[in-house]
């Protein structure tokens, strides 16, 4: 093929390109339009959102969120006669109705489905929200098996257990998957190990989902919150006392009890500067479960962080790793740690 001609081909494919997502925009302009008088209730008419972790925090303010657009909202509660499960169902509608569920227990996820399915709204199970998490922050030598287990357990095999169980009801309905992940799954933390690991696995189990669900018309998307520590209760608070009387002899020569209390001080710190403002999550999360293109990824930070964190996987390791060696408290710990040897 002459040059002449393949440029000649190349740049008839992308002007047929740009018409092609160009009309898809118009068409997609016109829909919203004529879906724009719809009132908030009709919005989510017919349809039923699973929603984990509903006693507080996120997934609570979805659910309410939800409610109020008038899907039917099957709320899972870890403790479902708690006060937060109470409430949620007293300022709800009857469209709202509260499940036990500890997504780390296959009789309570397989008794969820049976309920769900005996009590689904004509058009079906639209989507599935995976929110229910915890939170711990220790170093590693501080941490037991037990502690790293009950992490993944949680929030990484919980959202797969669900997950197994209702996806053929997302799939009937081509509907959608979310996951609530963490910008801790792709950057390092001091002390956050556990958590990293189980929101790491998490997003590699959402990311092969999303590509075979695909050949189903089932979008996944993940949300990845940066610093939210006021807006939920996920966040367990301990003293340094408390994390002093786990350690072993040898250990105690090691982390030394004024690091210990410096290094906690720092975490609570850290939690207590978050945002107390939920709605940029929910309102991601609602773009998820709502956009005819949702994204594959939700990064709720400052427009700052967002940049860096756009840089960050592109980085070198030993660039990434200087970053955080550079920062205040670790340069603490190393003189605090070191000075005790």
């Amino acid at each position: 093929m002459a040059t002449g001609d393949l440029i000649t081909g190349v740049v008839v494919f992308l002007l047929s390109s740009v018409c092609v997502v160009a009309v898809a925009l118009l068409l997609a302009s016109r829909r919203c339009r004529s879906e724009g008088g719809r009132s908030e209730e009709e919005e989510g008419r017919g349809r039923a959102v699973l929603v984990t972790g509903c006693d507080s925090g996120f997934g609570r303010h979805l659910a309410r969120r939800l409610d109020g657009r008038g899907f039917t909202v099957f709320a899972g509660c870890l403790f479902p006669e708690g006060l937060g499960a109470r409430s949620l169902a007293r300022e709800s509608s009857g469209r709202l109705r509260v499940l036990k569920l500890d997504v780390t227990q296959d009789d309570d996820v397989e008794q969820a489905k049976r309920t769900v399915q005996e009590h689904l709204p004509e058009k079906g199970l639209w989507a599935v929200v995976n929110n229910a998490g915890i939170s711990d922050w220790a170093e590693t030598e501080w941490s037991t098996i037990d502690r790293y287990s009950k992490m993944v357990d949680i929030n990484l095999l919980g959202c797969i257990r669900t997950t197994i169980a209702f996806l053929p009801l997302v799939r009937a309905s081509k509907g959608r998957m979310v996951y609530m992940s963490s910008i801790l799954a792709f950057i390092n933390c001091l002390n956050m190990g556990a958590y990293s690991v189980s929101k790491r696995g998490l997003e590699a189990f959402a990311d092969c989902l999303r590509v075979e669900t695909a050949s189903f018309g089932v979008k996944v998307s993940i949300i990845q919150p940066g610093n939210f520590g006021q807006a939920t209760d996920i966040v367990k608070e301990q003293t340094g006392c408390d994390i002093w009387e786990t350690l072993d002899n040898e250990r105690k020569l090691i982390f030394n009890r004024e690091y210990i209390e410096v290094a906690n001080e720092y975490f609570l710190s850290t939690s207590r500067s978050g945002s107390k403002d939920v709605n940029l999550v929910i309102d991601a999360m609602y773009h998820a479960l709502t956009s005819p293109w949702p994204k594959y990824r939700y990064l709720l930070v400052s427009r700052l962080d967002s940049f860096f964190f756009g840089v960050y996987h592109l980085l070198p390791t030993f660039v990434s790793d200087a970053i955080y060696s550079l920062s205040p408290m670790y340069a603490k710990r190393n003189k605090m740690l070191y000075s005790k040897q």
